[in-house]
C-alpha cells in the first residue's frame, strides 16, 4: 500500500465532466491522481490533463496529479490502492451499439481483470440510475436484472455493473457502485464541461427560434408563416410547439457540486460497499422547465400536452421536426422510474448534504452560463 495519508487512485475519465470534478477534488485534498489519458486533436496526454485542471482553478503542473498517456489496460501504473472508473460512452444511438459496448463493457473488463491481477481491493464504478431499465416505479439499489431498456447506453451500464459485482466478489475486492441521475452544471455558477441532456431540448428550441426569429426580420417571414411562427405584439417570438410530456412524472435532475459532495461522503463511510443512488428526492416537471425556457428566452407557444392532443390535431411541422431533433430523450420526458435511496439518503443526511430542488433561478444560472460558453465545451 501507498504511504501517502490518502488512497493512490487510479481515475479514469478524468478529463470528461464528471470524471474531472471527481479528480479536482481529490487533487485539492491532497491525494496522489493517475490520470489514463491519451493524444487527442493534436494535444498531448500531458497539456489535456493541464488545461483541465486549470479549467478548475489548479495549477496545471500539480504534482500529485500524474498523466499515464496512452493508457492501455495491459499495462499497468504500480502503486495503485485504488480505481475509480468514470469513463463512458454515453450515446444513446443504436448504430453506435458496438462501440459503446467496447468502450463500457469490454473495456471495462479488460481494466478489472489488470486490477485483480495487481491485488488492488478498492473499486468505485460509476454507473448511471438508468441502468435499472425500462421499467416503471421503484427502483432499488440493487443490481439489475431487467432485459429491457431504453438504449444501449442503459444496456451498457447494466451488464458492466453485473460484471463488476460477479468479478469483485470472486476477487474480493471491496466495490461502491454510484448510480447518479441526470446531472447538470454547478448549482451556483452553471459550470459544465457537457451540454447534453437538461441543455439539449433547450439549445434545440433556441436553435429553431433563432432561424424563424431571423427569418421573419430579415427575410420577410415566409417559411415562419408556413410554420404558424409568429412574433407576438410584444415582441415574444411564438413556437406552435407541443411537446408530449404524457401526465408529466418529471425528470430526476442534481447538480455537479451535490453529486460530489455525495460521492466523497459515500466513499469515505464506514461501509462504502454496495449500491447507491445519488438522486433528487424531488423531480423537475417537463412543464415547469418549458415555463422557465419561455420566460427566459422571451418565446411563447411551446406548452406540454398528452398524446390525446396529438389524436385531435395531428403534429405540425415544426413539431416533426423537433421531435426527429429529440428522439433519443423522448421516454426521459415521460419517465415514471423513481430512484429508491433507502442506503444513500441516511449516510448522506448524518452529514448535512441535500439536493437542492432545481428552480428558475438555477434554471437561469446554467443556461446563461450555456449561452456564454456558446453551447460549447472549453
Amino acid at each position: 500500500m501507498s504511504s501517502s495519508p490518502l488512497p493512490v487512485t487510479l481515475l479514469t475519465g478524468g478529463t470528461g465532466f464528471l470524471g474531472s470534478y471527481i479528480g479536482a477534488e481529490l487533487v485539492n485534498r491532497g491525494a496522489k491522481v493517475v490520470f489514463p489519458v491519451r493524444d487527442k486533436n493534436k494535444i498531448s496526454a500531458a497539456g489535456r490533463l493541464e488545461r483541465i485542471l486549470k479549467w478548475h482553478g489548479l495549477d496545471g503542473r500539480e504534482k500529485n496529479a500524474v498523466p499515464w498517456a496512452g493508457w492501455e489496460p495491459e499495462k499497468f501504473p504500480f502503486g495503485i490502492d485504488r480505481v475509480v472508473y468514470c469513463m463512458s460512452d454515453t450515446s444513446f444511438s443504436e448504430r453506435n451499439r458496438e462501440q459503446v459496448w467496447t468502450t463500457n463493457v469490454e473495456q471495462l473488463e479488460r481494466l478489472t481483470e489488470r486490477v485483480i491481477r495487481n491485488g488492488i481491493t478498492r473499486f468505485v464504478y460509476i454507473s448511471t440510475a438508468y441502468a435499472a431499465g425500462n421499467r416503471k416505479g421503484p427502483c432499488p439499489e440493487e443490481p439489475v436484472n431487467n432485459g429491457s431498456f431504453h438504449n444501449v447506453y442503459e444496456e451498457s451500464k447494466a451488464a458492466a455493473e453485473n460484471m463488476l459485482i460477479e468479478k469483485c466478489r470472486t476477487a474480493g475486492i471491496g466495490l461502491t457502485i454510484v448510480r447518479p441521475s441526470i446531472v447538470y452544471g454547478h448549482s451556483r455558477n452553471g459550470r459544465t464541461l457537457k451540454f447534453n441532456a437538461l441543455y439539449y431540448p433547450v439549445k434545440t428550441a433556441l436553435f429553431l427560434a433563432r432561424v424563424y426569429r431571423e427569418d421573419i426580420l430579415e427575410k420577410g417571414g415566409e417559411k415562419a408563416a408556413e410554420a404558424g411562427v409568429f412574433l407576438d405584439p410584444d415582441g415574444r417570438l411564438h413556437l406552435p410547439l407541443r411537446i408530449e410530456t404524457g401526465d408529466d412524472p418529471g425528470v430526476n435532475l442534481i447538480p455537479v457540486d451535490f453529486f460530489i459532495r455525495a460521492l466523497f461522503a459515500i466513499m469515505e463511510s464506514d461501509n462504502p460497499e454496495g449500491i447507491f443512488h445519488i438522486v433528487n428526492p424531488q423531480p423537475t416537471r417537463i412543464n415547469d422547465i418549458i415555463r422557465y425556457t419561455r420566460n427566459m428566452f422571451n418565446l411563447a407557444g411551446i406548452r406540454g400536452c398528452g398524446p390525446e392532443d396529438f389524436v385531435k390535431s395531428p403534429r405540425n411541422s415544426l413539431e416533426n421536426l423537433y421531435e426527429r431533433y429529440l428522439q433519443a430523450y423522448l421516454p426521459y420526458f415521460r419517465d415514471h422510474r423513481t430512484f429508491l435511496t433507502g442506503k444513500s439518503t441516511p449516510l448522506l443526511e448524518t452529514r448535512g448534504i441535500t439536493c437542492p430542488d432545481f428552480n428558475e433561478n438555477i434554471f437561469r444560472i446554467c443556461m446563461s452560463y450555456a449561452e456564454k460558453s456558446n453551447w460549447q465545451s472549453p
